[in-house]
């Protein structure tokens, strides 16, 4: 067996307890030696271990570094992301130098174990911010895992889902296990070269503070001076304080003892509608590849609309959240307060706030949730104030699934229309009806048919098999924004035909999107503006918004106002409750008033 002074520098086989010899005074083979020859390998296979055994100390060394230094955001990673000095690093260094080698090893591990957890919090954010648009929250977006199980069954399968969350699975003991390893190894470097490694320790501590006294940035935005846990323990403690933060804001509600009869005298014996069209958001009416399809299909469904009689005012809000998350749009549209994470919603149900929809059922409306959606028990569903609940396997539908999309949006409108609206003798409707034809992966794509035809629903059997389907979609970025934009254009011809369709005199619909669509459509760095509708036959009820400055049609201009999605609420309620009657007065004086811009943006 070889001596272990043989062993190339940075081994995992040396023996850490004494110093090793440096490789010049290794005694060399003879020119004639071959392999096996006094027990030493040959010259080219001991040239090759050392190179080899550099190689992965330099990749031990790069992963660490990762995760200390790397930027949780991939449009963030470049070259210039990595010019920053770790303080963990030094630290970590320093205190190898001065443990005796049995202390070292115990030591090693659990910083091995940290840091690679510290990686995988990384990585898991660079997930998030691709769909979600945002870092992950280590306190509360556990129940994020749940749904991303659930949306990988639907897209590949139940075992292409086990198989994908035991790949993960594996992953992370990988992540954990291979940065113990490049601990205990940069660890063994740093004690070989004790004396340069001591040196460079205190040039970089130098450094460091000089560069944290002066904010030093190299590259705009990124602070020489880094601290790997600062992001994740900023991130705890903003979670724990905004718990705090939102139990005031939920307290404060105007219309929380505002009597029935009080409520929405703007809307009576009418039929609302409150329509969400999945990841609907601004880039479907604004970007280049997108505009002119889906600006043609509103552009179109004006001209057609207002030839049936009716009129419509659009704008935007700015939602919560982006590329999913669309409970959290829906809770702060409906409820009047901002709800951007998991724990705020989890509060907000559990609290007593008067939602928009329990605002109608106390002004005498039947309200009803048109839920496709919900493929599960939803005991939430109790907070929002519906008499009714549709869920799924409540709608009648016997065809076939579209990917992800229960239903296809047309049949959910048409078993609406039938459970509701056609029965004689009723009260008027509000119904809440979140669409999930848009939802993505965006193939297969529904068709539009005659209403006369939907019926159960498996009329549509032969589409999904002929449609585009997601694993050819998703193989090409170009196909996947093409068929985004296709669904968006079904989910609004399916709006706009019920109205054509069924609409009467007595209907009014709002209909917006809950979110943009993720990063992979979007691109990095997009507004969270999503487009919101009103149509209305009725001229008097789109009179009562007329101060709200919205644009004419179904499609919200450049410059429309843009509100943040959570005062929608009191406005709505503020518009169509009783109005102060006009009584003669001397004209005020000429004052400047302040008032709310219309693009404010949201409480937080």
């Amino acid at each position: 067996m070889a001596a272990e002074s043989d062993l190339p520098a940075g081994d995992p086989a040396v023996d850490d307890t004494r110093e090793p010899l440096p490789d010049d005074t290794r005694e060399p083979l003879p020119d004639d030696a071959t392999p096996g020859d006094e027990g030493e390998p040959a010259v080219g296979v001991r040239t090759g271990r050392r190179v080899a055994g550099r190689v992965v100390t330099v990749l031990a060394c790069l992963f660490v570094l990762f995760a200390l230094i790397a930027p949780n955001n991939l449009s963030h990673l470049t070259p210039g992301a990595f010019v920053r000095v770790p303080l963990e690093a030094m630290l970590g260094a320093a205190l190898v130098l001065v443990l005796p080698a049995w202390a070292r090893r115990w030591v090693a591990v659990p910083v091995g174990v940290v840091l690679g957890l510290l990686a995988i919090v990384k990585l898991t954010d660079m997930g998030f911010y691709e769909v979600l648009d945002r870092p992950f929250d280590p306190l509360i977006d556990w129940t994020f895992l749940g749904a991303g199980v659930e949306f990988l069954t639907t897209s590949i399968g139940r075992v292409g889902a086990i198989g994908t969350v035991v790949g993960v699975g594996l992953l992370a003991i990988a992540v954990l296990v291979l940065m113990t390893l490049s601990i205990m190894r940069l660890s063994r470097l740093v004690v070989r070269h004790r004396t340069p490694a001591t040196a460079a320790v205190v040039v970089l501590q130098v450094v460091w503070v000089g560069c944290a006294a002066f904010g030093a940035q190299i590259v705009p935005g990124t602070p020489v001076a880094a601290l790997a846990y600062d992001r994740l323990l900023q991130q705890v403690r903003a979670s724990l304080q905004d718990q705090k933060a939102f139990a005031a804001e939920v307290a404060v509600d105007a219309f929380r003892d505002t009597p029935g009869q009080d409520l929405l005298t703007g809307l009576r014996g009418k039929d609302v509608v409150l329509a969400f069209v999945e990841s609907y958001g601004r880039d479907a009416i604004e970007d280049p590849e997108f505009a002119p399809q889906v600006d043609a299909v509103l552009d179109a469904g004006t001209a057609r609309l207002r030839a049936a009689g009716f009129a419509s005012r659009s704008a935007f809000l700015t939602s919560p959240t982006a590329g999913g998350g669309s409970w959290l749009a829906h809770s702060t549209l409906l409820s009047g307060v901002w709800i951007d994470n998991q724990q705020r919603y989890n509060d907000l149900v559990a609290s007593k706030r008067l939602t928009l929809n329990d605002a109608f059922r106390r002004a005498n409306w039947r309200t009803v949730g048109i839920m496709p959606g919900v493929t599960r028990e939803w005991p939430e569903g109790k907070f929002y104030g519906y008499d009714q609940i549709y869920a799924a396997k409540d709608l009648g539908y016997h065809g076939p699934r579209f990917n992800w999309g229960t239903m296809p949006d047309q049949f959910t409108l048409s078993s609406f229309q039938r459970s509701e609206r056609d029965k004689k003798d009723r009260a008027p409707v509000m119904a809440e009806i979140p669409l999930v034809s848009s939802h993505a992966p965006w193939a297969p794509i529904p068709q539009m048919i005659d209403w006369k035809n939907v019926g159960d629903g498996s009329v549509f059997g032969p589409m999904p098999a002929t449609g585009n389907q997601p694993d050819a979609v998703w193989s090409d970025f170009r196909r996947v924004r093409t068929e985004y934009r296709r669904s968006i254009e079904y989910s609004l011809n399916s709006l706009i035909s019920y109205v054509e369709t069924y609409g009467d005199d007595n209907l009014v619909l709002v209909f917006l999107g809950d979110h943009q669509p993720a990063q992979l459509v979007t691109g990095a760095g997009a507004v969270r503006e999503v487009p919101i509708t009103i149509v209305a036959r009725d001229k008097a009820v789109l009179d009562r918004i007329s101060g709200w400055g919205w644009q004419d049609g179904l499609k919200p201009g450049p410059k429309s106002p843009v509100w943040p999605m959570n005062s929608f609420r009191d406005r709505f309620l503020t518009a169509f409750g009783p109005q102060p009657q006009a009584t003669p007065s001397p004209a005020p004086p000429q004052t400047t008033a302040a008032r709310q811009p219309e693009g404010s943006p949201s409480p937080r």
